[in-house]
């Protein structure tokens, strides 16, 4: 029988205030649950306005401890009441000074696994995310989770092929990339490179985007979402570019064997030769 997960992922508009949002996150959660999914995850700090278009010091007031903070444990208790792993991205305060973009992964029961913090941290017009958050500093895990082995990479962390690589090389079968960008920026590469990663790496992929304008700028959130298969085939297409949507896909995780076996790629990798990436 085909090893095939049923998975779910959520392009929001910022609704105001984080607790509507986190409300309207549950609901499309019990909706996905309710079409069979598995697994779901959402966007770049789901719980808040994508505030790094401004550097001012009101926005640290988004930020909560992960795991013991109210939105993690209000996911956990999600999860449990749905029976689905939830990825959940939040701004994260460790203490005070130290601040992360992290995504904590919450498995089918309700247990918190663990958490992923963003690497590559970008500075650059409307998306001022040095002011706020430090570089990720736990390495890239991979999750065992009811569904499989789940990995996260954040947002700006896509142009970077390294933590795709070290994912697959820990076992990942899919990996979330929830993130925030806008048209304007690099809107036709959201096409080109989540696509590359999954052949690359011969995993599946679910990229997460934003959707509509916020109040903090003029970034403007293109959605148009999706999962993506092994091969860099879109699975059911991408969603909508102006409207809110929770997209439900059935991954056939028995492709990630089958292509790995055609393709090869781990096996004709040199790691003997690729010192100078790390040490030039």
């Amino acid at each position: 029988m085909a090893n095939v997960v049923r998975a779910a992922l959520v392009q929001a508009t910022w609704t105001g205030d984080t607790e509507s949002m986190i409300a309207k996150h549950e609901e499309h959660a019990r909706e996905a649950a309710r079409q069979g999914a598995k697994i779901i995850g959402f966007q770049e700090v789901f719980n808040a306005p994508y505030f790094c278009q401004v550097q001012d010091a009101e926005h640290y007031r988004w930020a909560e401890s992960v795991p013991d903070g109210p939105t993690v444990r209000r996911m956990r208790d999600l999860a449990r009441e749905t029976g689905m792993v939830i990825v959940v991205p939040v701004f994260e305060r460790e203490q005070s000074g130290f601040y992360f973009n992290t995504a904590a992964v919450i498995d089918a029961d309700g247990s918190y696994l663990g958490k992923y913090r963003k690497h590559h941290i970008p500075q650059v017009k409307g998306f001022w995310e040095k002011f706020y958050f430090k570089p990720g500093n736990l390495g890239w895990p991979v999750f065992d989770t009811a569904v499989g082995k789940v990995g996260v990479y954040i947002c700006y962390d896509r142009h970077f092929p390294e933590g795709w690589r070290q994912l697959g090389l820990n076992g990942a079968q899919i990996v979330y990339n929830p993130s925030a960008t806008h048209r304007g920026l690099s809107s036709h590469l959201w096409q080109l490179e989540q696509p590359a990663a999954a052949v690359a790496n011969e995993y599946f992929v679910a990229a997460i985007n934003r959707v509509g304008q916020e109040e903090y700028g003029d970034n403007d959130f293109y959605g148009t979402s999706y999962f993506v298969d092994p091969r860099g085939t879109f699975v059911g297409g991408t969603a909508s570019d102006k409207e809110e949507e929770l997209v439900v896909r059935d991954l056939d995780f028995d492709l990630i064997e089958e292509v790995r076996q055609q393709w090869a790629f781990y096996r004709d990798r040199r790691p003997d030769a690729y010192e100078g990436l790390v040490n030039p």
